[in-house]
């Protein structure tokens, strides 16, 4: 019985699973035939998921942590290598192609290495300086800033912006779990509603001035993420009308009565609803939100060492894109193209992700203990 308490995380994760292939296998009639089999793929990189969460679980989270600076730098190169011989898809350098395996998404793994290093720095940073000075606390932040920015550039040349946001969604939860002063928090604020304030009425006063400093590629992803708002957006219309025509128990497993760009991936929400329903959607949120109790409840029992610094991160990683993702689907928030964790279709992200499970496996077994690195 206290084995069973201890992992479960897993029973949420095995709904998840079967959600998955069910909604990507009710997508696969608006799904590019290029792609092959999908949801034979998204179930071979589930298989590959559970052996990582083996292999994590046999290295133990202390392992992992000392290689993390490795694991970050070999991140940073490999998103630089993308902008130099990454394969263009729909005009992003996002993924390496391997004949016979696939893409591979090093963004999604960098996530996970943003987390990890970040970890250890805080916590070093913790263990050195029980009480930091103001000076102290700029000088770590300075550092910390410098970890995030690498890997966001690189990303945002790709173009892949919804990683970056997930990158400093990373960086302000841990920081927030860092106990570092207020202060810092609220002078973060106000730079970025100050930036955030001027590139709004720059780009809705003067386009012209906005296209010359920042490019017609920034402002055509500025114009996308908007376009939210006026609801001229094909893909947010249709999934909007099949969400609705799901009514109370859906239309029916692999019955999807209307189109939808990336309704494997970005639109999988709208896939799951039209096909199941109201009652549908409601055990897939309970699943998730049973699934982030899981996670979060962790906190209260890992407060004194790194696992507080990681759950933060992971906190990040997973609860923003399940929120922006639901969102987007119903037109609460803009498109982003940011995927539903677990759920989507996607090797990259359904590995890192399981990762993730095998580190906060790790946790429930493991005593509490200070980490140095």
């Amino acid at each position: 019985m206290i084995y069973l308490k201890k992992i479960k995380i897993m029973f949420p994760l095995i709904v998840m699973f079967i959600i998955s292939l069910l909604s990507i296998y009710s997508a696969k009639i608006y799904t590019n035939s290029d792609l092959g089999n999908l949801v034979l793929k998204q179930f071979f990189w589930y298989l590959v998921g559970f052996v990582f969460i083996g292999i994590i679980l046999k290295l133990k989270n202390n392992y992992i942590f000392k290689h993390s600076r490795l694991l970050y730098f070999i991140g940073v190169i490999s998103l630089a290598l993308l902008l130099i011989i990454g394969t263009p898809i729909n005009g992003s350098k996002c993924w390496f192609v391997i004949p016979g395996i696939g893409s591979i998404q090093p963004s999604e793994f960098m996530k996970l290495f943003i987390i990890l290093y970040l970890a250890t720095v805080i916590n070093n940073f913790r263990n050195k300086y029980k009480n930091p000075t103001m000076f102290e606390e700029f000088k770590f932040l300075i550092n910390s800033f410098i970890i995030v920015i690498i890997p966001s550039i690189l990303t945002f040349l790709q173009p892949d912006t919804g990683a970056v946001i997930i990158y400093f969604i990373i960086y302000f939860c841990m920081l927030f779990f860092s106990g570092i002063r207020l202060r810092w928090f609220i002078i973060g604020g106000g730079l970025i509603l100050l930036l955030g304030s001027s590139l709004f009425l720059l780009y809705h006063f003067n386009e012209h001035l906005f296209i010359n400093i920042f490019g017609s590629s920034i402002y055509y992803r500025i114009n996308r993420v908007l376009s939210w708002q006026n609801e001229s957006s094909l893909q947010l219309n249709n999934a909007i009308v099949a969400i609705g025509s799901g009514g109370l128990f859906g239309n029916g497993f692999n019955n999807v009565p209307l189109y939808f760009p990336e309704a494997s991936t970005d639109f999988i929400f709208a896939v799951f609803a039209t096909c199941f329903g109201l009652f549908g959607v409601i055990i897939l949120l309970l699943t998730i939100i049973f699934f982030d109790y899981c996670i979060i409840s962790l906190i209260r029992k890992k407060t004194i060492n790194i696992n507080k610094y990681v759950l933060g991160g992971i906190i990040g990683i997973i609860l923003y894109p399940q929120i922006q993702n639901i969102g987007m689907n119903v037109g609460l928030l803009p498109i982003t193209g940011i995927t539903l964790p677990f759920i989507s279709y996607g090797g990259s992200s359904l590995v890192s992700y399981m990762v993730i499970i095998g580190i906060i496996l790790n946790m429930y077994f493991e005593k509490e203990r200070y980490y140095k690195y």
